[in-house]
């Protein structure tokens, strides 16, 4: 294989995993904004909050490098998608800011702290809304003529973009509910296991939806599934997703460790993720740009290549290493300033 042909394939698999990498890792920071209305009191707030604020400052890194990465390396699809989807770009970005805010001035207001919460719960949710349309918008496919958008400012829109913002901002709550089983104990952990459970059921559906919908999009996304005869070896993905929704049913009702809710729901975005890309491979932008058509030259994907391969072992240890040194439950009396 030529380096033409292989540099955009390992780009697509660095992109790929930064992409995870962040829905995993952030997706439950922004799962505890939107559980922030169940919080009863701002005590049991401020114990959900404080379960993630010491390591979530970090996750934003593996949204840069995907981003980065994308215009290093397919700098065509970049441009592509920026131009067609700015406005829920726009909000996406802006939300994460305000998120951020509202994080750091919840801690240090008095009288307005209930204002921030619920910023921090607005921020949180319009986010995670937006970043199921992008990746809904990009499923469905791109109104394309001679590699320009021609769609319009809301030729994004439709009920299948909204209904994959929507089950993506489910999955973050349930990655939050799970998050706080693994690390609260008491009244906290009482109230995440029932939304657990019951966020659990809401995502299962909607993946059902939703997997349901995709062979009537035009963007045939769905069709290399069922094209000479790549089910009988794709088929894995899907039925070890419905091994893992019944595991993480069941996880969700009964006894066991505190971890196996969290893992169960990484292990299902795991899957759902795996199972996007297979089907949109080997597009980046079905059905307008495949990972070649669309890749940068040879040269400037090795120069970036070279950054890549010395940056991200400090960026994967600093984040095992963040992690460990916060392990363990968050007691009622831990404090954030």
């Amino acid at each position: 294989m030529s380096m033409e042909q292989w540099l955009p394939v390992a780009w697509f698999v660095v992109i790929c995993f930064g992409i995870l990498m962040y829905v995993v890792l952030d997706g439950f920071v922004l799962g505890l904004g939107i559980l922030a209305p169940f919080a009863r009191n701002p005590q049991e707030l401020d114990l959900m909050m404080n379960t993630a604020a010491p390591i979530w400052d970090g996750n934003e890194t593996w949204l840069v490098l995907g981003g980065v990465g994308l215009l290093a390396a397919f700098p065509a699809v970049y441009a592509l998608v920026l131009s067609s989807l700015y406005l829920p770009v726009l909000v996406m970005v802006m939300a994460l800011v305000f998120r951020g805010v509202a994080f750091e001035f919840r801690f240090k207001a008095r009288r307005s702290r209930w204002v921030w919460g619920g910023a921090f719960f607005a921020g949180s949710l319009l986010a995670a809304v937006a970043q199921g349309v992008i990746l809904g918008a990009i499923v469905q496919g791109l109104a394309v003529e001679d590699g320009r958008y021609v769609g319009g400012a809301f030729g994004w829109f439709s009920p299948f973009t909204m209904l994959t913002g929507l089950a993506l901002a489910a999955g973050y709550a349930l990655l939050g509910g799970s998050w706080l089983i693994l690390k609260t104990e008491g009244p906290v952990r009482t109230l995440a296991c029932g939304l657990t459970r019951m966020l659990a059921g809401v995502v299962i559906a909607a993946l059902g939806l939703v997997s349901t919908w995709l062979p009537f999009l035009s963007s045939r996304v769905m069709a290399r599934w069922f094209e000479s005869g790549n089910f009988w070896w794709l088929s894995p993905v899907p039925l070890c997703a419905l091994v893992v929704s019944v595991l993480l049913w069941r996880a969700t009702g009964r006894g066991g460790p505190d971890s196996r809710p969290f893992l169960l729901s990484l292990l299902l975005f795991a899957l759902a993720f795996v199972g996007l890309v297979l089907g949109m491979w080997p597009y980046l932008v079905p059905p307008t740009y495949t990972l070649w058509q669309a890749a940068a030259p040879p040269s400037s994907q090795v120069f970036a290549l070279v950054g890549l391969v010395v940056l991200l072992p400090l960026v994967l240890g600093y984040t095992a290493w963040s992690y460990r040194v916060f392990r363990g439950k968050v007691g009622a009396d831990a404090g954030y300033h």
